[in-house]
């Protein structure tokens, strides 16, 4: 197996209550690289410092929503799939977690131990997809430059 298959999925999990980041922590900290933030603030600064692949934030927090947070975030960090976790049932929110913060998906606290898991695995398989097209595309795009160059260098000579 290569060494990227066997790194642990790195999920920052965003909420403004204390208590469900240790309850995640808790629960998830086996399958997963884990690391909190307690507010938009806070998440952004780990989002500079550490690769991220997944980001689930909760929806309701003082001074900012989840939905804003991670609309914020598209421009500096595109890469992470983006989840979106909320104790309230609010159709606006859904739509704009959709059309604003780009959201993978939207769940319902509390959450499901193994509906989550089952979540983060298919999150996780789309970015490893994402990252592998963006990977065949710059190899594409160099193989081309490359060719390019030698069909140049032929019709100069």
């Amino acid at each position: 197996m290569s060494e990227e298959s066997t790194e642990k999925i790195k999920i920052l999990y965003v909420d403004d209550e204390e208590n469900n980041l240790q309850a995640f922590k808790a629960t998830f900290r086996r399958d997963y690289k884990i690391s909190l933030a307690i507010s938009a603030v806070e998440a952004r600064k780990i989002l500079m410092e550490e690769p991220i692949d997944i980001v689930i934030t909760d929806q309701r927090m003082p001074n900012e929503t989840g939905v804003d947070f991670l609309a914020s975030i598209i421009e500096k960090h595109p890469d992470p799939i983006r989840i979106l976790l909320t104790g309230y049932t609010d159709i606006q929110a859904v739509i704009d977690a959709i059309n604003k913060g780009q959201v993978y998906h939207y769940l319902t606290k509390p959450w499901d131990e193994d509906y989550l898991k089952a979540v983060i695995k298919n999150a996780f398989e789309v970015y490893a997809l994402r990252r592998a097209n963006k990977k065949l595309t710059e190899d594409l795009l160099k193989a081309n430059e490359q060719l390019e160059f030698l069909l140049r260098q032929n019709l100069l000579s």
